[in-house]
C-alpha cells in the first residue's frame, strides 16, 4: 500500500489531541476512557489511509487522428504514380503524333498528277475555245482573246512532259493575231515547251478534226461534241470539256467541266 499521506497524519494527530482535552475537560482520566479515544483517532486515520479522497483527473484533450506513415506513403506513391501515368501518356502521345506524320500519304505534285491522268500520253492536240481561252466561238475572237488564269499553270505543266499542239478555227487573220498575242502575254510560249508554230488556225471544224487525225495525238482536249464524236474511232483517249455533263459517246472519252478541274487544281 501506498505510504500514509502525510496531511492525513497530522489531521489524525489533530483528533487525537482534540479528543483528549475533551476527555481532561470532562473529567474522563482513566486509561479506559484515553484509550477509547486513541483508538477513534486511529481508526480515522487508517480509515482515510485505507479510503483517500481521489483526485479529479483532468480529461486528455482530444487530438484529431493522425494520418499513418503508411498511409501518407500510399497517398504519396498514388500521386506520383498518377503523374507518371499522365507523363507517360502525354509522350506515347507526341510519339503517335510523330508516326503519324511520317506514314502520312504524300500529296502528288501536278507534275505526277499529269503523268497519271494523261497514262505517260506522250503527244497532246487541244482546242482553245472554251478550254485555253474565256471565248466559246470564233466571232468573240474578232474582239478579243483572254487565256484563262486557272488553266496556265496546269497547260504549262503539260508542255513540259508532253508534245503539246493548241489549235482552232477562225474567221479572220485579225483573229488569229489576237489569239497570238493573248498566248504570249500569258508567258506560255517562254517556257519552252510551247513555240508559235505548234498553233495551228483553220476555217472550219473539219479542218481542226483533220489536223488532229495527222499529228496521232495520244490525246485530243476538246469542247465540241461533233468533233469528239468524229475522232472517237482514231483517236486513243479524248477529254471532252463542257459544262454540263454530255452523254458518254464512247469508252475512251473521258469528261470534266475544265482542262484544271481534270487535273485537280480546283
Amino acid at each position: 500500500m501506498k505510504e500514509l499521506d502525510k496531511a492525513q497524519v497530522a489531521t489524525g494527530e489533530e483528533v487525537l489531541e482534540k479528543g483528549v482535552e475533551m476527555a481532561s475537560d470532562k473529567g474522563l482520566r482513566d486509561p479506559l476512557s484515553v484509550g477509547a479515544l486513541a483508538g477513534l483517532a486511529i481508526a480515522i486515520v487508517f480509515t482515510w489511509k485505507i479510503f483517500p479522497s481521489a483526485p479529479q483527473r483532468r480529461q486528455p484533450k482530444r487530438q484529431p487522428p493522425r494520418a499513418s506513415s503508411s498511409s501518407v506513403n500510399l497517398q504519396t506513391n498514388a500521386t506520383l504514380e498518377s503523374s507518371g501515368a499522365a507523363s507517360a501518356s502525354s509522350e506515347d502521345l507526341s510519339a503517335q503524333d510523330v508516326v503519324d506524320d511520317f506514314f502520312q500519304p504524300v500529296k502528288p505534285t501536278l507534275a505526277q498528277i499529269v503523268r497519271q491522268k494523261l497514262c505517260e500520253g506522250r503527244k497532246v492536240t487541244c482546242r482553245l475555245l472554251g478550254v485555253v481561252l474565256e471565248e466559246t466561238n470564233p466571232e468573240e475572237l474578232q474582239k478579243k482573246a483572254t487565256v484563262r488564269s486557272s488553266v496556265l499553270e496546269v497547260l504549262l505543266e503539260v508542255t513540259k512532259f508532253c508534245d503539246l499542239y493548241l489549235m482552232e478555227r477562225v474567221l479572220d487573220d485579225d483573229s488569229e493575231k489576237r489569239v497570238l498575242l493573248a498566248l504570249e502575254e500569258a508567258g506560255i510560249f517562254t517556257s519552252g515547251g510551247l513555240i508559235k508554230d505548234k498553233v495551228l488556225f483553220c476555217s472550219t471544224e473539219t479542218g481542226r478534226a483533220s489536223f488532229v487525225r495527222q499529228l496521232e495525238p495520244d490525246w485530243h482536249i476538246e469542247s465540241n461534241s461533233e468533233v469528239i464524236s468524229q475522232l472517237a474511232r482514231f483517236i486513243k483517249y479524248q477529254l471532252h470539256i463542257s459544262p454540263s455533263r454530255p452523254e458518254r459517246l464512247a469508252s475512251n472519252v473521258f469528261y470534266s467541266t475544265s482542262l484544271e478541274h481534270f487535273f485537280g487544281c480546283v
